[in-house]
């Protein structure tokens, strides 16, 4: 859509109802109408200052594109949701100057509607504001500019004074495709719902069955869901989104999972011991390199992972592979049938490292789309289960992966592949696995992977600014205080050398909540029932670092913060976020940041394959990536989809947009699996 009709539609549809409320005709509805006609006339004064900003955007933003074909960066994904935006307060306008005369008008609730999106629409355009900064400030080309830790310092100070709970209330998703919406309102409602509940219980599904009885004010009460939403997204610690996250990894949720994905006959758990391992050297096999088992910080360990085959192939069912399954574990649920007949060796092997911040979920929170590409690309895939932070900072993850990338090599015969092409995939901090692993195997000698797919990979581990990364304001699944709290125990800011005692830490309290679950039910009715009837009631906020939200308010009203033009100030947030500074020199170390890695660690990479979204915060990682990778030579391809959120392929089944999107991450696996059948060589 031509961006000056968006502006003039707007401005039409303001002055048209400014004229109908303001009209002679005396308005049943007094002061809700009052308030109308204040919100439009704000509407098109920020209309009005918007439209030759938006214009400066669109003259320059293709400069930041990878390619002509890869119309994508942050600067368009900003104008891009300012219109969406836009687009939606333009359809209520017209709806409310249709209609405010009628006898079945709502009022209030428009009003509020129209409240919410104004706000919203202030606070876009502050990040226009500071977008143009980084234009001004970075070189040419670039979305970022690690150099200047003065911006990004700035940038950190207005996220945590800024008002964002107008993001998360009404306006919840607007920028997304409509069919996630409902989606993204239920997981916030849980989320806040949680929170409430949060330190009652550590975590698990007793917390989170409580908190779907004590949910009912956030549904009728979106003003509140979204202030709650604001302060857990800002003050509440670590453990608490480990907690949330790792819902997911529940029987019940997981058993959901199993149904809804396809059937496979191999699903197994493996644990490897942490034993020396010989690989050929790839530039002469006839001599070889030793590998170490995982050691930082704890000493020696096992590695856990998981093996899904849809097909049961050759070694699969050996003695040998089941040696390094548990006991109690029946992984193979049908290969015994008489009539079930094994396929011989695949050629390909698929090797996964999953999403998670570095912090949360393991293989069975993926197993959606594993499953699924299992059977797609009739292929084994082993997905590591490496050791999560705070509690196994770097290099730790990257140890285990690296380790369990190297057994595979050396054991494909059991999992089922001659292993003659080898792919990474991964999602997020998997993505960044993928990539780090592999340039780990460059460096020690050994054969590298065929090939990468890495789904919105994170690169740049730290808060510096760039124009998507402004996003993570607005972003309901990536929020800074969120993205900040992850870096820094992956960066191990709060670690302390303690061999983690259990495997997964987030499995160990089901059991646990399970029990305390029904002592809980009757308290959780009545708290549901009360929510009801009182929407403005809340309990008390449980979790929250107090000492820490007070210096973020002190940091945040002492800071030069940034000056904005013709008197012009976004809304300030009562609830100051602490962000803490990616500070740590860990975080530029190129097996953290594989973005800021110099040549010589990434040339001889296979070739890479990026698939991200247009409204994603790591969007410009994604960018910056693949022209880093460009210009030096190697083979990579970029693939941007519309209107999805970070984390689009554990939505897979969500709605069509996003299973769209995990088909074009299978398809470019199978670009690596297949080379000479993709139709074109990866761009260069």
């Amino acid at each position: 859509m031509d961006h000056s009709a968006v502006f003039t539609a707007l401005d039409k549809v303001c002055e048209e109802n400014i004229c109908v409320l303001s009209g002679p005709s005396e308005s049943p509805y007094g002061t809700v109408t009052k308030r109308l006609v204040a919100c439009m006339r704000k509407i098109r004064q920020h209309g009005r200052a918007l439209e030759p900003v938006v214009a400066s955007f669109t003259a320059v933003y293709h400069h930041y594109d990878f390619d002509a074909q890869t119309p994508a960066n942050g600067y368009r994904t900003l104008v891009k949701v300012l219109q969406s935006c836009l687009v939606h307060i333009i359809h209520k306008g017209r709806y409310i100057a249709s209609n405010c005369r009628g006898a079945f008008f709502r009022a209030e609730h428009n009003a509020a509607e129209m409240e919410a999106y104004c706000s919203a629409l202030c606070q876009l355009r502050a990040l226009l504001h500071l977008a143009q900064r980084l234009i001004h400030d970075n070189a040419h080309g670039h979305l970022y500019s690690p150099q200047d830790a003065d911006l990004s310092d700035r940038f950190v100070q207005e996220y945590s004074s800024m008002h964002k709970a107008c993001f998360y209330g009404r306006c919840l998703g607007f920028q997304f495709s409509p069919a996630l919406r409902p989606f993204l309102q239920t997981i916030v409602i849980s989320m806040v719902s949680y929170g409430e509940t949060y330190g009652r219980q550590q975590s698990g599904i007793g917390t989170a069955a409580l908190s779907l009885l004590t949910s009912g004010k956030y549904v009728i009460n979106p003003e509140l869901r979204g202030a709650e939403f604001e302060r857990i997204t800002q003050n509440l610690d670590l453990h608490f989104w480990k907690s949330f996250w790792n819902v997911t990894e529940s029987d019940i949720l997981s058993g959901f999972t199993r149904i809804a994905s396809n059937p496979v006959q191999v699903n197994l758990t493996l644990t490897v011991p942490p034993e020396s391992l010989r690989l050929p050297l790839a530039s002469d096999p006839r001599l070889s390199t030793s590998v170490s088992p995982p050691v930082a910080h704890w000493g020696p360990g096992p590695v856990h992972m998981r093996l899904i085959s849809y097909d049961l192939r050759d070694g699969q069912d050996s003695e040998e592979l089941l040696g390094f399954s548990p006991g109690d574990v029946a992984p193979i649920a049908s290969p015994r049938l008489p009539w079930l007949q094994k396929k011989p060796p695949s050629p390909w092997l698929l090797i996964h490292f999953h999403g998670g911040g570095f912090v949360a979920q393991t293989s069975r929170s993926h197993e959606n789309y594993l499953r699924n590409w299992s059977k797609e690309l009739s292929v084994p895939v082993l997905s590591v289960d490496y050791s999560l932070s705070p509690e196994a900072p770097f290099p730790r993850a990257l140890e285990e992966c690296f380790y369990a990338y190297c057994w595979a090599l050396k054991h494909c015969h059991l999992l089922g592949s001659t292993a003659e092409r080898v792919c990474l995939a991964g999602d997020s901090a998997g993505g960044n696995l993928c990539i780090t692993v592999s340039m780990k195997a460059l460096t020690a000698g050994i054969r590298v992977p065929d090939g990468i797919m890495a789904a919105y990979p994170a690169t740049l581990l730290t808060t510096d600014a760039s124009p998507s990364r402004l996003l993570t304001l607005i972003d309901p699944l990536l929020p800074l205080g969120v993205l900040s709290r992850c870096i820094n125990a992956y960066a191990g800011s709060d670690f302390q050398t303690i061999q983690p005692s259990e495997r997964r830490g987030s499995l160990s309290a089901l059991g646990r909540d399970t029990a305390l679950l029904l002592s809980d039910l009757t308290q959780g009715a009545s708290n549901w029932i009360q929510s009801l009837l009182d929407p403005t009631r809340t309990a008390p906020r449980q979790g929250t670092d107090h000492r820490r939200a007070s210096a973020g308010a002190a940091t945040a009203g002492t800071a030069d913060i940034l000056h904005y033009p013709d008197g012009f100030e976004p809304l300030r947030s009562e609830c100051h976020a602490y962000v803490l500074p990616t500070s740590y020199p860990v975080i530029r170390n190129p097996f953290v940041s594989p973005l800021l890695a110099p040549t010589g660690l990434l040339k001889g990479l296979p070739p890479v394959h990026l698939v991200a979204s247009a409204l994603d915060a790591l969007l410009d990682d994604s960018v910056m990536f693949a022209k880093k990778l460009r210009a030096m030579g190697q083979a990579v391809t970029l693939t941007v989809v519309d209107d999805l959120p970070h984390g689009f392929l554990s939505l897979a089944q969500v709605c069509k947009e996003t299973q769209f999107a995990c088909d074009i991450c299978v398809s470019r696996i199978r670009m690596v699996f297949q080379p000479d059948a993709a139709g074109a060589s990866p761009q260069t």
